[in-house]
């Protein structure tokens, strides 16, 4: 099978990889200059940012990475749950975590505090990791994996260190949260992604998290991405948190450097209802993840590894024990220190990247080259584009290129993160009589063209938390930065047929996205299997299949709606400046100081947002989650219940959320609460090249 711009090679051909000639690529070029300036507000601290870039053209042109010749040989990396500083030698640390003035940062400043401690809200004590930002590498296959160099064709090419044939492939460099809690000096194990924190409502968690990112005991190169500074600033997405915890730079403009940490507070219980002054059930979460938020590197400090995991449990509902509350799959095994794991409930960060051919000229504003870089061939390549954005052309999950999960033959629960820079997928189960068909040259480099859905899944969940009931889906859309959670079925197909032991089916990507301005339209021979799953022995199974779950909270009437006050806001292309300023709010750059809304705490609002010319932007809002009363002027449809099956993205918007899919020139209204806390927040695209290029506005929330 051929179709446009792709490449298909026969297996047989694998064996006969030839040489050929050096090429080259061609891109672009675009102008880019600096913006910086001092900035100082209201409820934020001092600080001021260095330029990101400096005046130099860009070459914006993307190499192609390595094909992977023997896919599906790895297993998928299952995450484990991170454990607790035990509390002696938290007695031991020099800076013990509290609600003193200044014991929030290593800065000691009155202004690193924590806004509210637990014994306020009648919480008990937090639960204490400790996670260092270390320098190490990652290999997205194992020794087992041979790649081959190739050109942007598909056709094979002799790299700069002059070995053609089939080989292993390097590890790349990454900046990673290692886990280890180990103290802030001595070396780490950092992993990509990071490491994985369950917690429970009901027990806040207290995260060190320390800088040693200027230490380098392996003497990795660093490649050319990356917050020069090697600062950081982690924020737990969504979380309900307090500016000082929140890790957005709005409230710290300067971020972390090496030397510091700060301890980052996250409370674990939900807002209050309006009307009972209680935490409100129908507002709790379920999947959190971390990540940098390093001002003007975001996206180059996430696409180098600074990506952790945080489901979250509600002993009520959703234990994590499927003999308990909505019994949905899940077989607990607590450590008596506060952390826990839970069998069948698997965790999947979905990551593009790409590796550089060692044979494409590079040149943007941040590494001020423009030669080929010989040495970095078959290692991750960034580019901090002021343009589309950045998508990857070799898919990987949980940080390994095309794994093999073996499942038994029971219900799992999987739950899924779209940890890309800009790519959005749309992912179905498949099977496929031929199996995986090379496509070197395209992305995701491997095809099923024969395949076909022969699985449904369940969503329970959305980045909100649990939906109000269950959803029977054929496939479902990933935007970045958002988070799916299904219960799939593997005892049988959709059609009723037993599956039998080492029967496989293929997690499978059917989205093409050529660049990061939005998904291209539907290919119908774009299949490109993500993750094989092969069926294994039976297993005991005590979970139901969900139907009602838990209900959303309460949407005030449209009288009292159209009483609250409303904000719009336009996400927009360019300005007069150019170059770092690419993206516009409002028609204005991010700003620090000057926020674009001043809500006040405890009184919602109805915000619009706006997406024009075209372009895809996932917007994220930090602090609370929103509900989404309509999308063009149509108001939320109700999707049908099962066993009836909900088709295409038009349900997408039923649950709480906290990051907005907004596809081209589409208008959405939403309506949100600001409760709990007060300080500076951010909104901005999760379309981390669109941030880092100004796409993002802070804003405020006041005391009544």
């Amino acid at each position: 099978m051929e179709s446009k711009n792709r490449l298909l090679v026969n297996r047989r051909d694998l064996l006969k990889w030839g040489s050929a000639a050096l090429v080259g690529s061609s891109g672009l070029l675009r102008s880019s200059f600096a913006f910086a300036q001092t900035r100082v507000g209201p409820f934020c601290p001092p600080g001021t940012i260095e330029p990101p870039c400096s005046g130099v053209d860009a070459l914006e042109a993307f190499p192609t990475s390595p094909f992977v010749l023997n896919p599906f040989t790895d297993p998928l990396p299952i995450p484990t749950a991170l454990r607790p500083v035990p509390k002696l030698e938290i007695g031991t640390w020099s800076r013990t975590p509290g609600p003193g003035l200044g014991q929030q940062s290593s800065d000691g400043t009155t202004f690193s505090t924590h806004q509210i401690w637990p014994s306020k809200l009648g919480l008990p004590d937090p639960i204490v990791y400790r996670i260092r930002l270390d320098v190490d590498e990652h290999a997205f296959v194992s020794k087992m994996v041979k790649v081959q160099p190739i050109n942007a064709a598909g056709q094979s090419v002799i790299p700069p260190d002059g070995v053609a044939g089939p080989r292993n492939l390097p590890a790349s460099t990454i900046y990673g949260y290692n886990g280890t809690g180990r103290p802030l000096t001595g070396g780490g194990r950092a992993t990509f992604p990071g490491p994985m924190i369950r917690a429970d409502y009901g027990k806040p968690v207290l995260v060190r998290f320390e800088d040693c990112l200027d230490e380098n005991p392996k003497n990795l190169s660093r490649g050319d991405f990356g917050s020069p500074d090697f600062g950081f600033l982690t924020h737990l997405h969504n979380a309900h948190t307090a500016p000082e915890s929140d890790g957005n730079p709005h409230h710290r403009p300067a971020g972390f450097r090496p030397k510091e940490w700060v301890d980052n507070l996250y409370l674990n219980t939900p807002p209050a209802d309006p009307l009972t002054g209680k935490p409100d059930p129908a507002e709790k979460q379920s999947f959190w993840w971390f990540h940098d938020h390093y001002e003007g590197h975001t996206g180059a400090n996430v696409y180098k590894g600074m990506v952790g995991l945080m489901p979250i449990s509600d002993p009520d509902l959703d234990p994590g024990d499927e003999t308990k509350g909505l019994r949905l799959p899940g077989v607990r095994r607590d450590y008596g220190d506060g952390s826990f794991d839970v069998d069948y409930d698997i965790l999947m960060a979905l990551f593009d990247c790409r590796l550089d051919d060692g044979v494409t000229p590079h040149q943007d504003c941040h590494n001020g080259f423009g030669q080929i870089e010989a040495l970095n061939w078959g290692k991750t390549f960034f580019r901090h584009f002021p343009n589309h954005g950045f998508v990857g052309d070799l898919f990987t999950i949980n940080g390994t290129a095309y794994p093999v999960l073996e499942v038994k033959r029971r219900k799992y629960r999987f739950r899924f993160l779209d940890a890309s820079i800009s790519r959005v997928y749309e992912l179905s189960l498949m099977s496929s009589s031929d199996g995986p068909q090379p496509a070197p040259g395209t992305d995701g480099q491997w095809l099923i063209p024969d395949a076909e859905q022969c699985m449904r899944l369940t969503q329970i969940a959305s980045e909100g938390g649990l939906l109000p009931f269950a959803i029977l889906r054929n496939s479902f859309r990933l935007w970045p930065a958002k988070r799916r959670e299904f219960v799939v079925d593997f005892t049988k197909y959709m059609d009723g047929t037993p599956t039998t032991k080492g029967d496989v089916i293929y997690l499978t990507n059917t989205l093409a996205m050529e660049d990061g301005r939005k998904p291209d339209s539907t290919d119908p021979g774009y299949k490109v299997p993500m993750l094989k799953i092969v069926i294994g022995d039976d297993a005991p199974d005590n979970s139901l299949m969900p139907t009602e779950l838990r209900p959303l909270p309460r949407i005030p009437d449209a009288a009292t709606l159209a009483s609250l006050p409303h904000r719009s806001f336009e996400l927009q292309r360019g300005g007069s400046a150019g170059g770092e300023i690419q993206w516009l709010i409002n028609d204005f750059p991010f700003r620090l100081g000057k926020p674009l809304a001043l809500p006040i705490q405890g009184r919602p609002e109805v915000w619009t947002l706006k997406s024009g010319g075209g372009w895809g932007h996932p917007m994220h809002i930090h602090q609370e989650e929103h509900r989404i009363l309509s999308r063009n002027g149509q108001p939320v449809p109700t999707p049908p219940r099962p066993p009836q099956v909900a088709v295409g993205t038009a349900f997408d918007d039923l649950g709480k959320e906290d990051t907005i899919a907004l596809d081209g020139s589409e208008e959405v209204v939403i309506y949100r609460n600001f409760r709990t806390f007060e300080g500076c927040y951010v909104a901005h695209c999760h379309n981390l090249a669109h941030e880092d290029h100004s796409m993002m506005f802070g804003w405020s929330l006041l005391e009544p």
